[in-house]
């Protein structure tokens, strides 16, 4: 149903960082860059190297929380991202179990981003 998500931030270069670190253990990667105004939109990708998540700058603070949920392949994953999240002092929002309320196998992290966003690493093994 989605082709890709874009969202706005206040800080383009911080908040490609903290994707880049946070989930890394999904694979993400820098993709595409290219001027936006005064800033940039940055696209990244997970392995299949298709810019499917960007970033770019607002003129304007957020005032809404936006929730999205990155796939993992496995459990391990969802828990080598919590693992870089509080590496890098982000705020753990619940910590990596299983959500049998969402359904059976349903495995998740969720964090807060740079922007206030609650951003969620899942796999449905």
């Amino acid at each position: 149903m989605l082709d890709h998500v874009g969202i706005q931030v206040r800080d383009v270069e911080a908040s490609v960082s903290f994707y880049l670190n946070v989930f890394a253990p999904l694979g993400f990667a820098e993709a595409m860059r290219f001027p936006a105004g005064d800033s940039f939109a940055v696209g990244l990708a997970g392995s299949s190297g298709t810019p499917d998540f960007w970033v770019g700058g607002t003129g304007s603070p957020e005032t809404r929380e936006i929730h999205i949920a990155f796939t993992a392949p496995d459990r391990a994953a969802v828990d080598a991202v919590h693992e870089a999240a509080v590496k890098h002092g982000v705020e753990v929002l619940h910590e990596p179990r299983e959500w049998p309320e969402y359904h059976p196998g349903y495995y998740a992290v969720f964090l807060r981003d740079l922007d206030g966003h609650n951003v969620e690493a899942v796999c449905h093994g």
